[in-house]
């Protein structure tokens, strides 16, 4: 192996090991709940897309709203990622994995929603590090019931106005709030 193979494998395994640590640390950040301007920077581009099952954001500044709001309706939560498959690309890349999202209720019942599926990101490497600059939460199952979306909730609003694909429609649990 030469010199130049060599210096390409170990930036593969650097560019691999530092979008790892991103998904992870993303996670957890949803349960740490210190969702501020330095977060959304933190994570992902000016002009990030997240598409979820109760609605999709454009840019950095709606989707940290969003995701303030989503997790409002929450007393705790748990954010699980696995299985995670990079694809690298200079300095692109796309990552699918599990996810599993236990969540109880901010509404006193002590109730528990979950939702498990798969979690796909692409990627670009910025000055400041790996960010994402699209998410898809695709949900498989859910178990117990999601919190009750307020009516103004705006990408929830939204998605319920937009006639849904066949398939897709036949294929999807209800909305439910994926933080």
């Amino acid at each position: 192996m030469d010199t130049e193979e060599m210096q390409r494998q170990l930036q593969a395994l650097t560019d691999r090991a530092e979008i790892t640590d991103l998904m992870d640390r993303y996670l957890r950040s949803l349960d740490d709940g210190v969702l501020d301007e330095e977060w959304a920077r933190a994570f992902h581009t000016e002009d990030v897309t997240a598409e979820m099952p109760i609605g999709t954001v454009h840019g950095r500044d709606a989707l940290l709203a969003h995701v303030r709001r989503g997790m409002a309706l929450f007393d705790r939560t748990v954010h699980l990622g696995t299985n995670t498959v990079i694809e690298l690309d200079g300095a692109r890349a796309t990552a699918r994995g599990a996810q599993l999202s236990t969540h109880v209720l901010a509404d006193g019942s002590g109730s528990v929603f979950i939702s498990a599926g798969h979690a796909d990101t692409e990627l670009v490497r910025t000055a400041d590090g790996w960010r994402i600059s699209a998410s898809a939460l695709r949900v498989v199952w859910t178990q117990g019931s999601p919190p009750r979306l307020p009516d103004d909730f705006a990408p929830a609003a939204a998605a319920a106005a937009a006639p849904a694909p066949a398939a897709a429609a036949a294929a999807a649990p209800a909305p439910a709030p994926a933080a």
